[in-house]
């Protein structure tokens, strides 16, 4: 069974946990508008945040933090899986992430969107650019 989500205007954490969850009882999801996810918060501190994670370590041992928002998304999703097992390496391979809409796919929308919160947010689009 294929699912195929449009990630626009959705929160990171929830989408994360909500596809984590539908990975792990078999699903392949494909997940559209990647760059229009968006973090809640200060936009400076989330900034701040993400670019201590990107200079984190050694460039050539890791840890290695992604700086596109695809794989900022699929990261987020690895965290919420048991990805060093191998049912969550399965689910891992049924994860596609797409910055854009390459193939004018149709997405449901699943969780809270950007109307639904009062707090400030950054995309993540804003995000990989300025890290």
């Amino acid at each position: 069974m294929e699912k195929i989500i449009d990630a626009s205007d959705q929160i990171l954490g929830r989408l994360s946990s909500k596809i984590a969850k539908n990975l792990l009882n078999g699903e392949k999801i494909i997940v559209i508008n990647a760059e229009k996810v968006i973090v809640t918060g200060n936009p400076k501190t989330v900034v701040e945040r993400f670019s201590v994670k990107r200079k984190r370590g050694d460039p050539h041992h890791g840890p290695y933090y992604p700086k596109n928002p695809n794989g900022i998304l699929k990261r987020s999703v690895r965290g919420m899986i048991p990805y060093k097992k191998t049912k969550g390496r399965i689910a891992m391979k049924k994860l596609t992430v797409y910055s854009k809409n390459p193939k004018n796919l149709k997405g449901e929308k699943i969780g809270k969107t950007r109307n639904d919160i009062e707090c400030k947010y950054i995309t993540l689009e804003k995000i990989s650019k300025k890290t």
